[in-house]
C-alpha cells in the first residue's frame, strides 16, 4: 500500500537543510537555468562532437588494424632510418629529432663512428 506522506515532516526537513547548507541548497536546479545558459550548453556540446570528430577521423587499414590517417602516416616517418625499426618509446624521440634515428643505432653507430674520428684523429 502506499503511504501517506508527512507534509510537516517535508518542510521541516528542507528547513532544516536550508539552515544548516543556505537557501540555495533547497531550490530546483531549473530554476537557474535560462535561455542564454541553454545556448550555451549548446554550443559547448557541438565543440565536443567537432573534438570527437577530429579525433575519431576516416580509419584505413594498415598490417591487418584500423588506424586513422594521421597515426599512420606519423608512424611511417617514425621509423629508424639504420635499423627501418618503429620508433615506439619516448626516449626514442629526442634522438629521431636531432639524429634521424633510435636511441640504441645511435649508441651502436654514431657513438662508435665519433670514437674512430677521435682515435684517427689522435693517432
Amino acid at each position: 500500500m502506499k503511504e501517506k506522506k508527512d507534509l510537516n515532516y517535508i518542510a521541516n526537513l528542507e528547513k532544516a537543510i536550508a539552515k544548516k547548507y543556505g537557501e540555495i541548497a533547497i531550490k530546483n536546479p531549473a530554476s537557474f537555468w535560462n535561455k542564454e545558459k541553454e545556448k550555451e550548453y549548446l554550443e559547448q556540446l557541438k565543440e565536443l562532437q567537432r573534438e570527437r570528430d577530429d579525433y575519431y577521423e576516416e580509419k584505413i587499414e594498415a598490417n591487418g588494424f584500423f588506424m586513422t590517417k594521421k597515426l599512420v602516416n606519423r608512424k611511417e616517418s617514425e621509423s629508424c632510418s639504420i635499423c627501418n625499426n618503429y620508433v615506439l618509446r619516448s626516449e626514442d624521440d629526442m634522438y629521431m629529432t636531432k639524429y634521424q634515428c633510435c636511441y640504441l643505432c645511435y649508441i651502436k653507430h654514431r657513438e662508435m663512428e665519433k670514437h674512430f674520428d677521435e682515435r684517427t684523429e689522435s693517432g
